[in-house]
């Protein structure tokens, strides 16, 4: 039973990605034909290389510990709330939703939906699912490695690059 769970968590998860990262590029093109510019691509990899290693990570761990965690209706709950915040970024960003840092100049920059709350909403909902998913299945040294990265890319890389890339835009309400 656990190991179908598994499985279809991660299958889920795995289409999600790829239909994220097709919707990304026709979304980067879009913007590149505006006159956008990219910035960070050379940390980009660094995010494949742990959402891969997170997914594989959690998916074996779970197989060898065959159960459920012990709190795992909360942990799938918070793992169905960041899917509520990763698509109400998409949906409130638009065209301008991207897996990689991308500017048009002289864009106003989006504070609608979760944006008027936080500065990167969509950073949290990632970071909610590197924890909780592991711990559905008891995966915990995989929740806190993934967390620990992702956290690491995240404050050090990620958000200071994205940060400059912006600049002091005005933004749109």
């Amino acid at each position: 039973m656990v190991a179908g769970m598994i499985g279809g968590l991660a299958s889920i998860i795995v289409i999600q990605r790829l239909s994220e990262l097709l919707l990304a590029n026709r979304n980067g093109v879009w913007m590149l034909k505006q006159g956008g510019s990219e910035y960070g691509a050379r940390h980009y990899p660094l995010f494949f290389l742990l959402h891969t290693a997170w997914l594989v990570g959690w998916v074996l761990e779970g197989y060898f510990t065959n159960s459920l965690g012990s709190c795992w209706p909360v942990w799938l709950s918070l793992f169905l709330f960041a899917q509520v915040v990763r698509y109400w970024c998409i949906i409130s960003l638009g065209h301008y939703w991207n897996t990689r840092i991308l500017v048009i100049p002289g864009d106003l920059a989006v504070r609608r939906g979760p944006y008027r709350f936080l500065k990167h909403p969509n950073y949290l909902a990632v970071a909610l699912e590197l924890a909780v998913v592991p711990l559905i299945f008891g995966a915990v040294v995989t929740a806190v490695i993934a967390t620990g990265a992702n956290a690491a890319l995240l404050l050090l890389v990620r958000i200071p690059a994205e940060e400059r890339a912006l600049g002091s835009r005005k933004y749109d309400i």
